[in-house]
C-alpha cells in the first residue's frame, strides 16, 4: 500500500501524472480545488500506511498509573504505579528502549504503623512482648527515614509450686531511627532496601539491648523486610507494565525521591530490548490500556 500511495501523492502534489508525463499548470479553479482535496487525502492515506514511521526513532509510550491493593492487619491501601517507555536506539531488528517506573507510596506511608505492627506485635507471656505504637516514613535525599515507637517487654516463666508463673525480666519503651536506602539486587530484576542504623532512645537497660544486643537486630531486620516486601508489590512490573515487554526489563538504578509535602515516591529506571514484533505488540497494548483507562 506504501508503493501506491507515495507516487500518487507526488503525482497529485506536482502536478503531473503517475507517468510521468506533465499536466497542463493552468487549471481552471474548480480543478485546482479538487486537486488540494485529492492532495491532502494522499497525505492521510501515507499517515494510515504508516502508523509509526515518523516516530520510529523517538516513539514514546505513557503507561497510565496502576493502583496496586495491598492489605494489613485489616487495613486496605494502594500504590499507584506508572511507567514510561521511550525508544533511543533501533539496530539490527533489535529496539533498546529506557524505562522509568514511578511508585506514589503516600498509601504505605499513612498506614506504616498498621504495616510494621502486622509484622512485629508480639505478645508472649513466658518471652517477647512486642506492641508498635506508631511509625512513620519520610523521604531523605534518594532514601527514607523510618522511626518507629514501641513497647518492649521480655519475660520468662517457672513453676513454683506447680504453678507457671511468669516474672519480667526487662522492658520499656523506645523510639528507632533508621535510615533505607533503595538498591538494585545482582540480576537486575529485584529491589533491595540497604539499612542504616540512626538513633535510639529507649528506657534503662533496654537501650542497650537495642544498640548492641540481637534484639535490636531482630527488630531492625523485620522492620527492613516489612517495609521492603510492601515496595517490591508496589514496584512490580509485572503489575504495571504491559505483557509485551514483561520479561525484558533490568533495572538500572532505584531511589527515593521526595514529591513534595513528603510524599515518597519509589523511582526506577531500566533497560528493555524487544524485537520489531514485540514493539508492535506494546504500541498496541499501552494503546488498549489508555483507551480502558
Amino acid at each position: 500500500m506504501r508503493e501506491k500511495i507515495r507516487p500518487l501523492y507526488r503525482s497529485i502534489a506536482s502536478g503531473t501524472s503517475v507517468t510521468g508525463i506533465a499536466r497542463p499548470r493552468a487549471l481552471p479553479t474548480k480543478h485546482n480545488f479538487l486537486r488540494r482535496g485529492l492532495t491532502i487525502l494522499a497525505v492521510g492515506l501515507l499517515a494510515v500506511a504508516l502508523p509509526m514511521q515518523a516516530t520510529d526513532q523517538t516513539a514514546t509510550f505513557k503507561i497510565p498509573p496502576v493502583k496496586i491493593p495491598l492489605k494489613f492487619k485489616e487495613q486496605n491501601t494502594t500504590i499507584a504505579a506508572s511507567a514510561m517507555i521511550t525508544l533511543i536506539t533501533k539496530k539490527q531488528g533489535l529496539n533498546i528502549l529506557k524505562l522509568e517506573l514511578a511508585a506514589d507510596l503516600s498509601g504505605l506511608q499513612e498506614n506504616v504503623t498498621a504495616l510494621l505492627s502486622s509484622a512485629l506485635d508480639k505478645d508472649d507471656p513466658c518471652g517477647d512482648r512486642i506492641a508498635i505504637q506508631h511509625a512513620t516514613l519520610t523521604p531523605l535525599d534518594r532514601a527514607s527515614i523510618t522511626v518507629v515507637e514501641l513497647h518492649y517487654e521480655r519475660s520468662a516463666c517457672a513453676k513454683v509450686l506447680g504453678k507457671k508463673e511468669s516474672k519480667r525480666l526487662v522492658g520499656g519503651n523506645a523510639v528507632m531511627q533508621m535510615k533505607l536506602t533503595p538498591a538494585v539486587d545482582d540480576d537486575n530484576t529485584q529491589l533491595r532496601l540497604v539499612p542504616e542504623v540512626g538513633a535510639i532512645e529507649a528506657d534503662g537497660s533496654l537501650g542497650e539491648l537495642l544498640r548492641s544486643g540481637t534484639l535490636g537486630e531482630m527488630l531492625r531486620e523485620k522492620i527492613r523486610k516489612a517495609i521492603l516486601s510492601a515496595l517490591q508489590k508496589g514496584a512490580d512490573l509485572s503489575a504495571t507494565l504491559p505483557p509485551a515487554v514483561q520479561g525484558y526489563v533490568k533495572i538500572k538504578n532505584a531511589q527515593f525521591k521526595d514529591a513534595g509535602s513528603g510524599r515518597l515516591l519509589a523511582i526506577l529506571d531500566g533497560e528493555i530490548q524487544i524485537t520489531n514484533e514485540q514493539l508492535q505488540e506494546l504500541s498496541k497494548q499501552v494503546k488498549e490500556r489508555i483507551e480502558a483507562h
